[in-house]
């Protein structure tokens, strides 16, 4: 099941609904921020759906709390010249980062000059987790966004060597279009992720090659702080970084930039600079 929120003409105001066979159905009311996560339990879709054509996609929620993992693939932290962590190596971006589907990432030179992109399976909470195993974590997640960790690699690198404000812009957390529930998603390490720069691959890998898998990250993170329904947890990206290039590629403006997750979804989003 692919959940959304959605607006249309004939549904001016956000509402959640299933994505389904070139359409959204629309649940009986609209539901707004992580209500979401708990909709498709509570109410049932209703038979008529939109065309998807005459949907405008928002984001699928509004995460509480976005906790993101550094250097979770090997090859990812060799292009960068890092070590590979010994532990889950964790961040966090705002809240207010958070975008949707062909939302303009923007950004102002004057800020930052070498915006980058890091193609990303993100993982929904679903139940309140503190404590768990690794054998029971993923009873713990609703489900998977494709999400797009996108990087102010100046700001991070070379200004203010932490990453908090090279992450977190206005609009570097695009997510989307939908939340796939986990039940279609039985193995999330067997997941390829395909980073695409104006059509062309810049970035692929597979998730099985993540250092900690899905279920070690929900269980470790909990035990550091309580993981509530409808956060966000970023999983790392695989190698194909800009900044990983000879010479560095970095985003500009008009370039579309599109990650594509298999049986997730894909997520599109042009990019804008502001001056």
């Amino acid at each position: 099941m692919k959940l959304v929120t959605f607006t249309s003409p004939e549904v001016p105001v956000p509402r959640a609904g299933i994505l389904q066979d070139g359409g959204v159905h629309p649940f009986p009311r609209y539901v707004r921020g992580i209500d979401i996560i708990q909709a498709a339990d509570d109410y049932v879709a209703a038979r008529q759906a939109i065309p998807l054509e005459d949907v405008t996609l928002h984001v699928p929620f509004r995460p509480r709390m976005i906790i993101a993992i550094g250097r979770n693939y090997a090859d990812h932290a060799a292009e960068m010249q890092s070590e590979v962590p010994e532990r889950p190596l964790i961040f966090a971006v705002l809240p207010s980062a958070v975008i949707g589907p062909n939302m303009p990432i923007s950004w102002r030179s004057s800020v930052t000059q070498k915006v980058d992109w890091e193609g990303e399976l993100g993982v929904v909470i679903g139940r309140t987790a503190r404590d768990v195993s690794e054998a029971d974590a993923l009873d713990y997640v609703y489900g998977y966004v494709v999400a797009n960790d996108v990087t102010a690699r100046d700001l991070q690198k070379e200004i203010d060597k932490q990453w908090t404000r090279g992450k977190s812009l206005d609009t570097f957390c695009p997510i989307g279009p939908s939340i796939t529930t986990r039940a279609d998603i039985p193995d999330p390490q067997a997941l390829t992720v395909t980073t695409r720069i104006n059509g062309e691959v810049m970035q692929q890998g597979n998730t099985s090659s993540m250092i900690f898998d899905v279920a070690t990250l929900v269980s470790y993170c909990s035990r550091m702080f309580t993981l509530a329904p409808g956060d966000l947890l970023l999983t790392g990206t695989p190698p194909g970084v800009g900044a990983g290039r000879t010479p560095p590629v970095f985003l500009g403006d008009g370039d579309e930039v599109a990650v594509e997750i298999e049986g997730v979804g894909t997520l599109q989003n042009p990019c804008r600079v502001l001056d």
